[in-house]
């Protein structure tokens, strides 16, 4: 027989048991849940998963197969419809330290599709090498469902070869889609902040605002956007990069027709900023 000790004993085995099934019921990912990918790239959709805009990506790359990190991203994708129409690209930007790997990465696609179809999301590693050898891709079919919100085109302005003999301060814009909102402004320049892409780049492109600035806030009080920067918006480079920064931003902000003039700081300073 068992006396009152054994059994309190054996009710306890039992209930730690449930607990670990219960565990490994609810937080150990099924088969179809586990994230996909290339060897060395890991995403967080599936195979044929529906997607609307904004579709958000996030991921890790290990290292293996030459998926790695580079200066603050770890490459770009691609979503294209059926008939291989470009309908969005976004940069792969690190969201850990990209020189520890394994990195996380995360980014966001704002595109136009009026009802269902099928498409597909390219994947292309970073390779600042330029060796052919080591570019990589990943192919994830999937259905792309109506939009789920209304979008919006603004610009975002960037210097680059194309503007080779111009001077420093002389930026170019391009158009680019991101979900409607009132704080557009705001939304503008996180645009501006994430640099051109694959195809603007090879079109000449360039942001010489450096990897990982970050927008701590802006406000527009009586037609002035007062924007404030992180220290890194700031760091390095020489005078006309200095001026080339202060007009990217500023050229973005001024198409708005609420903003007449543009003040800037960094983590609050005003004074001495973007000096080389």
């Amino acid at each position: 027989m068992i006396n009152i000790k054994q059994g309190i004993w054996l009710s306890g085995v039992l209930g730690l048991i449930i607990v670990i099934l219960l565990c490994i019921l609810f937080f150990v990912p099924s088969p179809e849940e586990k994230l996909v990918g290339a060897d060395g790239l890991q995403i967080n959709l599936k195979q044929n998963q529906e997607v609307s805009s904004p579709l958000t990506i996030t991921g890790v790359v290990t290292g293996k197969d030459s998926w790695a990190g580079f200066e603050g991203q770890v490459g770009n994708v691609k979503l294209l419809d059926t008939t291989g129409n470009e309908l969005s690209v976004g940069v792969l930007t690190a969201t850990t330290e990209w020189t520890t790997l394994p990195t996380s990465f995360e980014t966001t696609l704002n595109f136009q599709a009026d009802g269902a179809t099928s498409g597909v999301l390219v994947f292309h590693n970073e390779n600042p090498s330029g060796i052919p050898e080591k570019n990589k891709t990943f192919t994830l079919p999937i259905k792309i469902g109506k939009s789920s919100g209304e979008l919006m085109t603004v610009k975002v302005y960037f210097g680059g070869s194309i503007l080779a003999d111009a001077e420093c301060d002389v930026v170019s814009p391009v158009d680019r889609i991101i979900p409607k909102t009132q704080t557009v402004a705001r939304a503008t320049i996180e645009e501006l902040l994430k640099g051109p892409t694959v195809e603007e780049k090879v079109g000449g492109y360039l942001s010489v605002i450096p990897v990982g600035s970050k927008l701590n806030s802006i406000s527009i009080v009586n037609g002035e956007a007062r924007v404030d920067f992180s220290a890194t918006t700031e760091s390095g480079g020489g005078s006309c990069s200095m001026a080339a920064r202060v007009a990217q931003i500023t050229q973005t902000l001024l198409q708005f027709p609420t903003i007449t003039s543009v003040k800037l700081s960094i983590n609050g300073r005003t004074g001495d900023i973007f000096q080389p």
